[in-house]
C-alpha cells in the first residue's frame, strides 16, 4: 500500500476541513475506479471512522443488509444486540442507535463506499439515506462521507438529486488521476529510478492510476514492466479492460461501442461521427453514455475554436487505448512481447496520439512553461475538412489568449530531438494560413512546439518556432 501522500493537497485539506467544521457534513467524493478515492478518505480519517461499508458488487438487497449489520457489530463490538435489518430504513435506524452510543468528545465520520452497489433499483435506499440525514444526522456535529466510482450515476443520483437529498452535500471532491509530476513523485517514493522518458512510456500504458503505477516493479526497465504488467499470464492489465466498464456500468455494450469507435480515430469524433461509427440510436440513450463515459475519466470532450456547440470526442484514458491497440485479439507468444512490439509501426502511430493526449490534460503546465498563466485563455481545437481543391487542416491544441495572442501547437513524440526541414516548415506555414484564412482572425499567431527533447535548431526552426517545450515541462 501507498505509504505517504502524494499530491491530494486540495483534497486532504477539503477533508480536514469538514471534520474541523462545527457543523454536519456530507461529503461526495467521486472519481473513476482505481484512482485512489478509498485510500485518500481512509488515511485521512483513519481515526475517525466509526462507521464504513462497502457495496457489493451486484449483490442482492438481503445479502447487502446482511453486510451493514455485519459491520455494525464490528464496529460496536458487540456492545449492541443487532438483529439484520429487514430494509434500508431498519439498518439506518439500527445505525442512528448506536452513534448515539459514541462519546461526544470527537467528530465521527461514517463512510460509505461504492454506494451506486448499495442504491440498487427498488432497494429504496437513497430514500432511506435521505430520510436519515434530514431527520437526524444534519443536526448533529457527523462527517457523512458518500464515495462511488460509477461518476455520472454519483452526479445525477446525488449531488443533483431532487429528492430528500436535494442541496445536501456540503462538499465535493472530484478526484483525478496523478498528473505527470506526481507519478513521479509517487515512484520516487517506492524508490523508482526511472528517466523522465521512461515515465512517460509508463504513463502513455498505464496513465496516472495508482492502483495500477502500484504494479510497476523495482529493477527492470519501463518496457519490461509494461510487458509484465500487460502482457504476462499473470499481469494486472492483461484483461482489466473486460471487467473495467461492466463494472461501472450496467448495460455496457453502448460503452463499449463508443470506446472501442474512438480508439480508431486519432483525430476524435463529433457526436454525428460516433453515431455513424457505432449504429447507436441519436438521443437521451447516447447522451447518458457520452456522459457516463465523460464523467468517469475515459473519454474527454473538446470544445472547437470559434464553436460554441459541437464538440470533438477524444478517447482519453491511457489503459484503454493500449489495450486496443496492443493486446486484445492479440495471439502473442514469448516474454518480450512489448520489446517486440515497440519496434512497430503501429508503436510509432500509438505514441503520438498518446503523447497529445497526455499534452492535452497538461495544460495547465504548458500555460506555466510558457508564463501565461496568470493571461485568461482558452484552450481548443481546430478542424476544417478539405476538398477538392483545397486539403484539410488539424491542429490538435491552440490556445486563445485575452492578449491578442493566439498560441497554435504541434505535438511529437520522437526519441531524439526533433528536426524541422524545409518541407516540414512548410507545412507548418500552410497550416497557420490556411487557420488565418478560415477563421479571419486578427491576432497574433505563434507556433510552439512540444516534443520529447525538443527541436533541433536550424534556419527553419528559428524562424517557424516560437516556443520549443520539452519532457520537464510537463513535468
Amino acid at each position: 500500500m501507498q505509504t505517504t501522500f502524494i499530491g491530494r493537497k486540495e483534497e486532504q485539506a477539503i477533508l480536514k476541513e469538514a471534520l474541523d467544521s462545527r457543523e454536519a457534513e456530507m461529503i461526495a467524493v467521486i472519481g473513476r475506479r482505481r484512482v485512489g478515492k478509498t485510500f485518500l478518505i481512509k488515511t485521512v480519517y483513519q481515526k475517525e471512522i466509526v462507521f464504513d461499508i462497502t457495496g457489493i458488487q451486484n449483490g442482492e438487497l438481503q445479502n447487502q443488509l446482511q453486510a451493514f449489520r455485519d459491520q455494525l457489530v464490528e464496529y460496536s463490538k458487540n456492545q449492541l444486540t443487532i438483529p439484520k435489518p429487514g430494509d434500508w430504513f431498519e439498518a439506518f435506524k439500527l445505525l442512528k442507535e448506536y452513534l448515539q452510543t459514541l462519546p461526544k468528545n470527537k467528530k465521527p465520520v461514517i463512510f460509505f463506499d461504492e454506494l451506486p452497489w448499495l442504491a440498487t433499483h427498488k432497494s429504496k435506499f437513497l430514500q432511506a439515506f435521505g430520510y436519515f440525514w434530514n431527520n437526524w444526522a444534519w443536526q448533529q456535529n457527523l462527517v457523512v462521507v458518500i464515495c462511488g466510482s460509477a461518476a455520472s450515476w454519483m452526479i445525477q443520483k446525488v449531488v443533483n438529486n431532487t429528492g430528500g437529498l436535494y442541496n445536501r452535500i456540503t462538499k465535493r471532491i472530484y478526484l483525478q488521476p496523478f498528473t505527470l509530476s506526481e507519478t513521479e513523485t509517487y515512484l520516487k517514493d517506492k524508490s523508482l529510478k526511472f528517466t523522465r522518458y521512461q515515465i512517460i512510456q509508463l504513463y502513455m500504458t498505464l496513465g496516472g492510476i495508482p492502483h495500477y503505477l502500484k504494479e510497476v516493479k523495482r529493477g527492470k526497465s519501463a518496457i519490461q514492466n509494461i510487458n509484465d504488467i500487460c502482457f504476462s499470464r499473470n499481469g494486472l492489465l492483461r484483461d482489466e479492460f473486460l471487467r473495467l466498464y461492466p463494472s461501472l456500468f450496467p448495460n455496457a455494450d453502448k460503452h463499449f461501442k463508443v470506446i472501442r469507435a474512438l480508439a480508431e480515430k486519432r483525430d476524435g469524433l463529433t457526436r454525428q461521427e460516433i453515431i455513424k461509427q457505432t449504429k447507436l440510436k441519436d438521443g437521451g440513450g447516447l447522451t447518458t453514455v457520452l456522459d457516463e463515459l465523460t464523467h468517469s475519466g475515459f473519454i474527454t470532450p473538446y470544445r472547437a475554436f470559434q464553436k460554441k456547440k459541437g464538440k470533438i470526442y477524444r478517447l482519453t484514458d491511457e489503459y484503454s487505448l493500449f489495450y486496443l491497440k496492443f493486446i486484445e485479439n492479440k495471439e502473442l507468444e514469448g516474454e518480450d512481447i512489448w520489446q517486440h512490439l515497440s519496434q512497430t509501426q503501429a508503436y510509432k502511430t500509438w505514441t503520438g496520439y498518446a503523447f497529445e493526449n497526455i499534452c492535452l490534460k497538461h495544460i495547465p503546465q504548458i500555460k506555466k512553461a510558457l508564463g501565461i498563466s496568470g493571461i485568461y485563455s482558452l484552450s481548443s481545437s481546430f478542424y476544417r475538412k478539405g476538398t477538392a481543391s483545397e486539403k484539410g487542416v488539424q491542429i490538435d491544441l491552440l490556445i486563445d489568449r485575452k492578449d491578442d495572442v493566439i498560441n497554435l501547437f504541434e505535438i511529437k513524440f520522437y526519441n531524439k530531438k526533433f528536426t524541422i526541414n524545409k518541407t516540414y516548415a512548410e507545412t507548418l506555414r500552410r497550416k497557420m494560413w490556411r487557420f488565418e484564412e478560415i477563421t479571419k482572425t486578427n491576432k497574433q499567431l505563434t507556433w510552439v512546439f512540444i516534443s520529447t527533447y525538443g527541436v533541433q535548431q536550424n534556419e527553419y526552426s528559428l524562424e517557424m518556432i516560437h516556443k520549443s517545450l520539452t519532457l520537464g515541462d510537463l513535468f
